[in-house]
């Protein structure tokens, strides 16, 4: 640092210099000799190491400073180093020295070196702790900063980025190196730089502004924030510290608020909002227009007044236990109309699990029960009667069956069937046959007890479940009032109506042990009353169910039969009384059954008619009928006639068989005439359009119509007149005890003489002695059927029959 070849005089100037300089730096020196003596210090060192005006002087010994070190925290660690330091002699030095009173020193060490040795040590120290201390503070405050969930920006006058925290890279996407280069402008679209000055005074104005305003991210998206600008100036320069939030959720809570706002104004669903003393708080508009009831007549009223249902009490304990609870009661309108509610009650508790709100909801459903009434009592109720339907009186006879099991008891079933019902409807019309439905519905109903079960099953059939019956017996004197009460005429209008009932009753557990057999030995037992001549009641007896199934066994065997060639025709004769030829001859169908032998007409003639074979059975008679016809006119008797019964199933059921057996007639070249259609006098009665069509159509056809059992039912004369009946056949049960002067004699003489002034022939059926035939000869019979004159004859037989009476 200084030359030893300088004289005294320049040395010192050199020194003077050197001094001056030293004394006019703001660092503190200190200057060592080769010698290792102070060369030279100035005032700052003094000051910054606390050393004495007199204490220290050019030419002192290094070694006398070491005392002041002793300031340091780690003194012994510093000299350790000042020693390594001075043995590398060319070596620079840089160290923070932290003293014990809290200052921290810059020390800087810069070795003198002269032709390769070292001529002094120079060391400069600068107190550098208010700067250590403001990045300590920066640091703090930094860190402080980035630990914030909002962003953080430090703005310039001129809208540049000074300083962003990591929350504001995270919420835009940028790097902290990008942000620093960008300004207001390029992250908020709302802000062009036209407004920036403006919004700039006003800032500092007012120097704290909240504004919600959109940021774009790196990606492009948009994102609502909201802004809190804070104006502060620091040397006489402006700065913004802006705070922003990202405020995407609290939009949509916002927006989800709003909704809910809108809803709660404009539902059509009944709100209130009650306390944690259930006293209501506020209600919607749809709960005035529900109840009735305005905002000022029930705010902080207690809830429980919009409900008097006499659950509420249980609901409430509900409401208690778990908070909420939803159902359907009912309640009243301000003006006092009921009304039913379907209602839903919240519970909202507060952080320690204490009631704080309660929150009702409800919509009036009493036009939807009212409709669910409806279809209820549509599905389980006749709507003409007003009884339980087939659906309803199942379900109760379980319940019953139920309940006679537990208890060890009896119940009935009774099953229920209007005779000759039909024959009222098809003459009356059906809406005097549904009059006669109730009026039936309310004789049952009043001949059975009120806990009874009375139901229409549909058509004219009626069911019974009478429960707890004890002895049979009782049972039986219910069935008899209800054949009374039956029997009554039926006022229908200006019209009077007489039917009948057929009842049949099963018990369980007697005749049943489960309700679809307890019901098919009731049904049994009903078609064995019939069967027995109706108006009359019949308890089921095993018997009948092996009845029922022979009938089955025997419906399946009837489909095979035509195909098999198991059925034959015999012929009876009917014989012209006045000649005593045989004019006619009935055609009769058998049965000869493969195991059974001959099976009557009377046993499945009324399966076929069930099943409906019966058409194809009465086709197949008439088609032998008439081939066997067209036979015996060639042979024996130009002008013979079969007659061939109809059945009225066949009526019913095949509405074009006329046409069908005209043609066949033609086809085999027999004239309509050869051929006479027995009928029954029930099918008179039930005549319905399509009936009295086929019978004229066989009328035109030339074919004849006789009309069977005459006398029997409920023949009205203007049937033999309107459909122009060719024949009548008195029933064998006025021929059977015929004599002179006897009832059943005055009875035929009528019906003879009656049927010849319209124009009608007479036949008796059932002569079976000479004296029945002459007497009915006398009278003017036109012709005769019976035992007298032959049995029904194979067509062979019968055959030489005719012959016999021909000759």
């Amino acid at each position: 640092m200084l030359h030893s070849e300088q004289n005294p005089s320049q040395l010192r100037q050199s020194l003077a210099i050197l001094q001056a300089a030293l004394d006019s730096t703001a660092d503190a020196i200190l200057v060592i000799d080769a010698a290792g003596r102070v060369a030279a210090f100035n005032p700052q060192f003094k000051r910054i190491w606390g050393i004495a005006d007199t204490s220290l002087n050019v030419g002192d010994s290094a070694e006398s400073l070491r005392y002041i070190f002793g300031q340091l925290k780690q003194a012994d660690e510093f000299l350790r180093r000042v020693d390594a330091i001075y043995r590398e002699s060319k070596l620079r030095h840089y160290q923070e020295l932290e003293f014990k009173d809290g200052r921290i020193i810059e020390s800087y060490y810069q070795p003198q070196i002269a032709d390769g040795e070292t001529v002094a040590r120079v060391w400069s120290f600068r107190d550098i702790t208010e700067q250590k201390n403001s990045r300590r503070r920066l640091a703090q405050l930094s860190f402080g900063m980035d630990q914030m969930q909002d962003s953080a920006y430090l703005i310039a006058e001129d809208a540049r980025f000074l300083y962003i925290n990591n929350q504001s890279c995270k919420t835009l996407g940028y790097s902290h190196r990008e942000l620093l280069q960008m300004c207001v402008f390029d992250i908020d679209p709302l802000f062009p730089k036209a407004v920036w000055s403006e919004h700039w005074l006003e800032l500092k104005s007012r120097r704290s502004v909240t504004v919600e305003t959109l940021h774009q991210t790196k990606n492009g998206e948009i994102l609502p924030v909201e802004v809190v600008a804070n104006y502060f100036e620091y040397g006489n320069v402006g700065y913004n510290l802006a705070i922003a939030r990202d405020i995407r959720e609290r939009k949509r809570v916002e927006e989800a608020l709003q909704q809910a706002a809108l809803i709660y104004q404009h539902s059509s669903e009944a709100m209130l909002l009650a306390d944690a003393d259930d006293r209501i708080l506020t209600i919607n508009p749809a709960f005035t227009a529900i109840t009735g009831y305005e905002a000022d007549e029930v705010v902080g009223k207690h809830i429980g007044l919009l409900n008097r249902d006499i659950h509420s009490e249980a609901m409430w304990q509900a409401i208690r236990k778990d908070g909420h609870w939803r159902g359907e009661v009912w309640d009243k309108r301000k003006n006092g109309e009921s009304f039913a509610k379907a209602l839903t009650v919240n519970t909202i508790f507060d952080a320690n699990r204490q009631v704080h709100r309660r929150m009702a909801l409800f919509s009036d459903i009493t036009e939807k029960k009212q409709a669910e009434g409806l279809i209820w009592q549509q599905a389980n109720f006749d709507p003409l009667t007003q009884l339980p339907n087939r659906r309803m009186f199942h379900d109760r006879l379980g319940h019953d069956i139920k309940k006679a099991k537990r208890e060890f008891s009896r119940l009935a079933v009774l099953f229920i069937d209007l005779d000759l019902f039909k024959e009222v409807n098809d003459t009356l019309g059906h809406d005097m046959g549904d009059r006669l439905l109730q009026i039936a519905a309310q004789r049952i109903v009043a001949s059975v007890r009120e806990t009874d079960t009375v139901a229409r099953l549909g058509g004219d059939e009626f069911t019974v479940i009478l429960g707890e019956v004890g002895d049979p017996s009782n049972v039986e004197r219910i069935a008899r009032d209800l054949l009374e009460r039956m029997t009554e005429c039926f006022e229908l209008g200006n019209e009077v109506a007489y039917i009948s009932t057929s009842i049949g009753i099963a018990f369980f557990p007697d005749d049943a042990g489960d309700l679809k057999s307890l019901l098919k030995h009731a049904d049994q037992a009903m078609y064995e009353a019939k069967r027995l001549g109706r108006n009359q009641y019949c308890f089921f007896i095993p018997a009948m169910q092996e009845a029922a199934q022979s009938r089955l066994r025997l419906s399946n065997d009837l489909r095979h039969a035509v195909a098999d060639g198991q059925f034959f025709l015999c012929y009876q004769p009917i014989v012209e009384l006045a000649s005593g030829r045989v004019r006619k001859a009935e055609a009769l169908i058998r049965w000869s059954h493969p195991q059974r032998g001959i099976v009557s007409p009377s046993e499945f003639i009324p399966i076929a008619e069930e099943t409906g074979l019966i058409c194809q059975i009465g086709n197949w008679t008439f088609q032998q009928a008439a081939k066997q016809l067209l036979v015996w006119q060639a042979s024996i008797d130009p002008g013979f006639q079969i007659t061939i019964n109809k059945s009225p199933v066949q009526f019913r059921n095949e509405r074009d068989s006329h046409r069908d057996w005209r043609d066949q007639l033609q086809a085999l070249n027999l004239a309509g005439n050869s051929i006479v259609i027995e009928i029954t006098e029930g099918l008179l009665l039930e005549a319905s359009g399509s009936v009295a069509e086929q019978l004229l159509a066989f009328r035109d056809a030339g074919i004849q119509v006789s009309l069977d059992d005459f006398g029997t039912g409920y023949s009205s004369l203007s049937y033999l007149k309107k459909f122009d009946i060719d024949y009548i056949k008195i029933d064998q049960s006025f021929v059977r005890n015929l004599a002179a002067g006897s009832d059943d004699m005055a009875l035929c003489e009528a019906i003879i003489v009656m049927a010849h002034k319209l124009g009608i022939r007479v036949v008796a059926e059932g002569i079976e002695t000479g004296n029945q035939c002459e007497l009915l000869a006398a009278a003017g019979c036109d012709y005769g059927q019976g035992y007298l004159f032959a049995r029904p004859l194979p067509a062979a037989d019968f055959e030489r029959l005719l012959v016999e009476t021909a000759n």
